[in-house]
């Protein structure tokens, strides 16, 4: 692993790796994090650190990070393991709570303690689509799944007075609560229903599906600023359609910046740094 020079010889023995991290998920080989975290290392000079990526499905969640050894001090997660994160600690945050999954996994004294920095993830990314700290009323989400839910808590947080939700399958009863419990008005609607006019008059659309699932309906829905949390490949159908609409884009490797910079300072206890991590995933999308 790389870090600062120590001023020891080119033939000395690499650091001992005393702290591990590492995201879990599955498919996971193709997850950027290890990108972010090990960039912050080698900034930070924290030699003694690797982060890595583990084969991890939801029910296997429970028996590995239990058994786990003590060098680990905190997990990523990604799909398909963000429930039964939330339900294996012995610990829960708020906003995890609140939200109904978690994305992170922090050892503390007791067991483990579940928060989601995806809404950090959001937050950020919607702050350069739209400006630090912009109000939004009316928002369209796209999807029902896990990642939507952080984004309806997050555009409820930031103020949105009425979020649509477009979902194959009726998710009322999980996913209201995220929007109304910020005193926002909810609507669900199906596929098959006028998209066009509904999208034109939004402030915002986040996509939260997989760009197959939207497969001709792009020309539809382009017609707001658009964060699509897809990032591989890019730009996705969605976001070039926004674009050639004259429309400010986003994607999802700017919202997993985001997510990650609290997940380091809460597994490492040093405060991120942002400038060199987001660059190194940078330089890896550019190649």
């Amino acid at each position: 692993m790389s870090g600062k020079p120590t001023g020891s010889s080119e033939n000395s023995e690499p650091p001992e790796i005393a702290h591990r991290a590492a995201v879990l998920g599955s498919p996971i080989e193709h997850s950027l994090s290890p990108i972010l975290h090990e960039a912050g290392y080698a900034a930070l000079g924290l030699e003694d650190w690797e982060y890595t990526r583990i084969e991890c499905t939801g029910e296997q969640l429970p028996g590995l990070v239990g058994s786990i050894d003590d060098s680990y001090r905190g997990f990523s997660v990604t799909m398909p393991g963000k429930f039964a994160a939330l339900n294996f600690a012995t610990e829960v945050s708020d906003r995890a709570r609140a939200i109904g999954s978690a994305n992170t996994l922090v050892r503390t004294d007791d067991g483990w303690r579940a928060d989601n920095t995806d809404c950090d993830g959001v937050a950020g990314a919607l702050d350069e689509l739209l400006g630090e700290g912009r109000m939004v009323e009316h928002c369209l989400v796209i999807g029902g799944g896990g990642t939507a839910r952080p984004a309806l808590w997050t555009l409820a947080q930031r103020g949105a007075s009425r979020i649509s939700v477009i979902n194959r399958s009726d998710r009322r009863a999980e996913l209201e609560p995220l929007a109304t419990s910020h005193g926002a008005s909810f609507e669900l609607i199906g596929f098959e229903e006028d998209l066009q006019d509904l999208a034109a008059e939004v402030d915002v659309i986040v996509s939260t599906v997989p760009s197959r699932s939207l497969q001709g309906r792009e020309p539809e829905l382009a017609h707001a600023p658009v964060l699509d949390v897809i990032y591989d490949p890019w730009p996705t159908p969605l976001v070039a359609q926004a674009a050639a609409n004259g429309y400010r884009t986003v994607g999802g490797h700017v919202m997993l910046a985001y997510q990650s910079f609290g997940q380091f300072e809460q597994f490492t206890g040093h405060a991120a740094p942002r400038e060199a991590m987001r660059e190194a995933l940078e330089r890896h999308i550019r190649r």
